[in-house]
């Protein structure tokens, strides 16, 4: 599905995708940059999990082509393409794919703030 709308708002670090049929998602930069469609985070079959992510922002949102939406986030990270198909599904499962992947950190030992990450890496 094909927003009709999309809006960045760097206060807020949030991604606001408005379609058709009056459907809105709100998808925060962290939740969007942890669950990216690139190799460096899905891998080749086993994804990789993100951590430390608590602060990232969205700086700026490009199309691609008419299908997709380049992502560049202020970690760097600018690589995958984002759908509007793939756009639609993390907006739909927003709750059960961020829970998972709280769950993921956890068995991991991992954290969503940088500076914890640090502060384990030290010790």
């Amino acid at each position: 599905m094909i927003p009709t709308d999309i809006k960045l708002h760097k206060a807020s670090k949030t991604l606001s995708l408005k379609y058709a049929s009056g459907e809105e998602h709100h998808l925060p930069a962290e939740f969007l940059r942890v669950h990216s469609p690139s190799a460096e985070v899905q891998g080749h079959g086993k994804p990789i999990l993100q951590f430390g992510k608590l602060n990232v922002r969205l700086i700026k949102i490009e199309p691609a082509g008419q299908y997709a939406l380049k992502l560049t986030f202020d970690d760097g990270h600018d690589s995958g393409l984002f759908t509007w198909e793939y756009l639609y599904q993390l907006g739909v499962r927003q709750e059960d794919l961020w829970n998972d992947y709280l769950a993921e950190l956890k068995a991991a030992g991992k954290t969503r703030d940088p500076n914890e990450s640090i502060v384990k890496l030290m010790l």
